[in-house]
């Protein structure tokens, strides 16, 4: 059974929720999966229940799944539907609006639309054949086959005329991109219960059936090229669904499932995929690093490491991203409740890189309605003692397909 949500929200014990012994393991599973992304508590235990942190996605235990969604404006379907897209765009998997309108975002959880992307995409695609590759081989065979291995041959097999040292090539579907599929499909099929991603996850595993399990695959030495386009997508989804598993201490079989991602995070990437797009061809650079706050004889001091460096007409544009809802009212209204620490870091951005410009982007959110259609921007400051101005502007992020046109108007604006 799933229950559903919201970051920051409550999962309270009692007779229509979690028992005390699911709390505790889900718990425990949080705090495995925690030491990846730390510093970020994914759920903090209470006298009540369990609490979610700042993270979203899917985790799982045997008898119990939570799905935490992002607390962005819109019922439970279009959340997921928005969340959807989101994952796409930072992880460049590239999915069309149609494939999305035939989700069942209202009944289904995170994991169950994921797996329905996948599967639906991995049965087209291997029902036109698996890809595959000359694999090279070298045996000891009666004919010869490929070309003759000369020093194994005068050697090893000096005293066996009736053997040739072969080595030869050979076109196989046991790839390695077809072991990183077989495991994705393998793992999913423990984990989904809708219906349909049962049978069509069965029909995947007989048709990988010739391909080898792989004991790592997400070490497999993949090569994705022109021969193999159509399954470049199926790679990137197959790598989220193994990145996280955990096994048994006791068993070595799978223990529970999470597909987790730091709100905060995600929400950086793809703002910075969506302004790679807005301001193509111009240059963006995501997590640049190279420009110093101070220096003395011996080099730079204080690297800095913007989110996204772009280069515009009028120089430097520097963009930092904030996953934190803006304040609004009383005496907090000029200032929009921003932290003083996130201004400073803005202005050690502007010395260090020159930067004529700085914007500081945070997810619009409901209360700010009379901003949704008009101008992104809600403030323009004006750095001290210099030319280089700094705005505070939102992007709906419920909204994913409007956000590289909202990037756009925010950085060709002139400002309100």
């Amino acid at each position: 059974m799933t229950l559903t949500c919201l970051e920051w929200g409550q999962l309270k014990t009692g007779d229509d929720g979690l028992t005390e012994r699911e709390a505790d393991r889900l718990h425990a599973a949080a705090a495995r999966v925690s030491r990846r992304l730390k510093p970020h508590a994914i759920l903090t235990r209470t006298r009540d229940g369990l609490e979610a942190g700042q993270v979203v996605g899917i985790l799982s235990v045997p008898g119990r799944t939570v799905e935490i969604l992002p607390k962005i404006d819109g019922g439970d379907g279009a959340v997921r539907k928005a969340l959807i897209r989101m994952l796409a765009v930072a992880h460049d998997i590239r999915i069309a609006a149609g494939e999305l309108s035939a989700l069942d975002t209202q009944r289904r959880d995170l994991l169950e639309l994921l797996a329905r992307l996948f599967a639906d995409r991995l049965l087209a695609a291997v029902r036109r054949g698996l890809p595959r590759r000359y694999i090279a081989h070298e045996d000891d065979l009666p004919v010869l086959r490929g070309r003759l291995n000369v020093t194994r041959q005068v050697t090893h097999l000096a005293v066996r005329p009736d053997r040739l040292a072969c080595r030869y090539d050979e076109l196989s579907e046991d790839t390695p991109l077809n072991r990183v599929l077989k495991a994705a499909v393998k793992r999913l099929e423990r984990l989904v219960r809708a219906p349909a991603n049962v049978r069509s996850l069965a029909e995947l595993a007989a048709r990988f059936e010739t391909v080898s399990d792989s004991p790592h695959p997400l070490r497999e030495p993949v090569r994705l090229d022109r021969t193999n386009t159509a399954f470049h997508d199926l790679h990137r989804l197959a790598r989220l669904f193994l990145a996280d598993e955990w096994q048994s201490t006791k068993s070595g079989a799978a223990d529970g499932f999470s597909l987790l991602f730091p709100m905060n995070e995600l929400f950086e990437k793809f703002v910075g995929r969506c302004l790679k797009r807005a301001l193509a061809p111009r240059a963006v650079h995501l997590q640049r690093r190279g420009r110093y706050v101070l220096s003395d004889d011996r080099g730079g001091l204080f690297d800095t490491r913007p989110d996204m460096v772009a280069e515009t007409s009028e120089g430097l544009l520097v963009l930092d991203t904030k996953w934190k809802e803006l304040e609004r009212g009383g005496d907090n209204e000029r200032r929009l409740g921003i932290a003083s620490g996130d201004i400073y870091q803005m202005l050690a951005y502007s010395r260090a890189w020159g930067a004529t410009r700085l914007i500081l982007l945070y997810p619009w959110h409901p209360w700010r309605k009379e901003t949704s259609d008009k101008d992104p921007i809600l403030r323009r400051w004006t750095v001290a003692n210099s030319n280089c101005a700094l705005d505070v502007a939102t992007v709906d992020v419920g909204a994913p397909d409007k956000v590289v046109a909202t990037l756009r108007k925010i950085v060709y604006s002139p400002g309100p």
